[in-house]
């Protein structure tokens, strides 16, 4: 355990640039082993999700390095290509690691064992599982479809039309990825938008996907298979998940002006920058610009009083990583904040409701916890008492949550104790001396 307590140090002032978009990062990283040649990517986010997804490549047979610039170098083994790993494949704390590659999996001749972290090793599985074994895997789990669990690829698989039982990426990007080396064409069905980084990346390298909407707004993605893939150049833009702690930071620390540059503002992404907009932020976008295919801008973030309202279920998928944040923010608003549709979130990393409940709690705010979501009574701009000497808050081994509750210890009178800074390593190494160099 590292615990360490956050305090207040005065606005957060000047121009940070947060690491590179993580969703992003593993796709450029899977893809590149995929393709024939060398992909080169540049702003790689650096955390131990990523690394573990550079890791399991190179167990299949990619060559991955970083040269002394920061650039990384991924040389691909072709669509069809994955060798047999020889020892089980590691993904730490990372599920989007653990779906998508079994996405890759699938429709390869080979045999993979994955393994987790604790926090990981309760995630369920089962929502990929049961695409891929309709499309021919076949899956042998720990109880309740989670990890470890050893998957057997068949190839050729069997092309198939999915219906997204629930909104999730990963799970799209799981079949899609398996479709890959299908023959034929793979259909993905999604009813509520996710996350298009897959969709956008895989026509960028070259495979042949196309994106309809049908009537009831349903978008219908199809892939087809035996795809060759193309190294390109990328520059992964900063991750809006990422940004998010240190806009909600300056929104809430009084005297804040700052610049959060090259932020990536994928539609699907960047729900919680409107919502905040909309509780009465002032968040300006500076010099908008695209870059490998993805909306970027600066973002100058200046303190504001913020106004609870009632969040639109609707945006849950294009801001769901950000709610936790989001209810530090609710903490310190004017009103009332009421969130739902919030179900998914109890079965990420750890379950983000009842753990931000209870932690925010802790710390001072008025907070109801209902199926589906909170209820936030803000204190009308007013910073929140903060832990008493001694307590700390639970975070479950949650980076998410342990980075929320530290931007909550800055806009608090006495600080917030959190159990363990460790796990912003998955995600945010740099998170810590970051928010110093935005108070210095």
């Amino acid at each position: 355990m590292r615990p360490r307590r956050f305090t207040a140090n005065g606005p957060l002032k000047g121009r940070i640039r947060v690491p590179g978009d993580k969703s992003i990062s593993h796709r450029s990283i899977m893809l590149g082993a995929l393709a024939v040649g060398e992909t080169r990517v540049t702003g790689l986010l650096e955390g131990e999700d990523v690394l573990s997804t550079a890791a399991a490549m190179r167990a299949m047979g990619a060559t991955i390095t970083r040269d002394d610039s920061g650039m990384w170098h991924v040389h691909g083994v072709g669509v069809g290509g994955l060798l047999q790993p020889q020892q089980a494949l590691d993904m730490g704390n990372s599920g989007t690691s653990t779906r998508l590659l079994m996405g890759l999996v699938a429709s390869h001749p080979i045999t993979a064992t994955f393994v987790g972290d604790a926090s990981l090793s309760k995630r369920p599985m089962g929502r990929v599982i049961d695409p891929l074994s309709t499309m021919g895997a076949e899956f042998t789990a720990s109880p309740g479809g989670r990890l470890p669990l050893t998957l057997r690829g068949l190839s050729p698989a069997v092309p198939i039309e999915y219906r997204l039982p629930v909104a999730s990426a990963q799970v799209k990007s799981a079949v899609l990825l398996a479709g890959l080396n299908t023959p034929g064409v793979t259909t993905v069905i999604e009813p509520i938008p996710t996350r298009d980084h897959s969709e956008r990346m895989l026509r960028g390298f070259g495979a042949e996907l196309t994106v309809d909407v049908a009537a009831d707004g349903a978008r219908i993605i199809k892939v087809r298979g035996e795809a060759e893939l193309k190294p390109q150049d990328i520059v992964v833009p900063g991750d809006p998940s990422s940004a998010a702690f240190f806009v909600v930071a300056a929104l809430l620390v009084e005297g804040s002006d700052l610049v959060v540059e090259n932020v990536g503002l994928n539609p699907t992404r960047a729900a919680l920058f409107d919502v905040l907009r909309l509780m009465g932020g002032s968040i300006e976008e500076l010099d908008r610009r695209d870059v490998g295919g993805e909306p970027v801008a600066d973002l100058r973030v200046r303190h504001s009083l913020l106004t609870g309202i009632d969040v639109d279920p609707a945006v849950v998928p294009s801001m769901v990583d950000e709610f936790p944040i989001l209810f530090v923010a609710a903490a310190l608003a004017k009103g009332r904040t009421v969130t739902t549709g919030l179900e998914e979130l109890r079965v990420k990393e750890s379950d983000r409701i009842s753990a931000m409940r209870a932690a925010l709690e802790l710390a001072g705010a008025t907070v109801t916890e209902t199926e589906d979501g909170l209820i936030i009574d803000g204190t009308g701009g007013d910073p929140l008492p903060g832990t008493a000497e001694g307590t700390s808050v639970v975070t479950h081994l949650d980076h998410r949550i342990a980075m929320s509750l530290a931007i909550a210890g800055i806009a608090s009178k006495r600080g917030v104790e959190v159990d363990d800074t460790r796990p912003i390593a998955t995600s945010f190494p740099v998170f810590e001396s970051l928010l110093e160099s935005a108070r210095a």
